[in-house]
Order: C-alpha cells, then structure tokens, then sequence
C-alpha cells in the first residue's frame, strides 16, 4: 500500500531536520541559511592559515612550515568541494 503524501513529507522534515538542524530550523523561520553542504567558511579559514604558513616557510627557510602549509591548503581545497 502507498504512503500517503503527509506521511512522505513528515518522513522528509525528520531526515531534513536529523541531517541539518541549523537548515531545518531557519526554513521553520522563513529566512532560509546555506545547507551545511555549501556551508564554506571554515574552508576559507582552513585555507588562509595554510597559506600564512607557506608564505611564513619560504620566508624563514623552514621546509616544516613550508609542509604544513602546503597539507594544510590541500585540505581546504577539499573543503570547497560539497558532499555528493
């Protein structure tokens, strides 16, 4: 037997609100935020301290800044790339 179409939508707000409360709870409101999916700041920070610690290992010669610098941004690029 089909479910019916509030069952689908009832069902739909619990995952939504299991997966992504901060999302679940600002379409509650009506101002809608970002899903945590195109949520990127923590990458532009992620990449702005790599890129302080590469620049930082150039400057003083010291190849382990320069490493940490360079995971460091190697792993913000990660960031920007949404979960699919």
């Amino acid at each position: 037997m089909p479910q019916s179409d509030d069952e689908r939508l009832v069902d739909l707000a619990a995952r939504l609100e299991q997966e992504d409360p901060r999302f679940a709870r600002s379409l509650s409101h009506g101002r809608p935020a970002r899903p945590r999916g195109f949520r990127r700041t923590r990458a532009w920070w992620v990449l702005g301290i790599g890129i302080a610690l590469l620049i930082t290992g150039v400057a003083l010669a010291d190849g382990l800044l320069i490493a940490s610098g360079l995971v460091l941004s190697g792993i913000a690029v990660q960031l920007f790339d949404p979960v699919r």
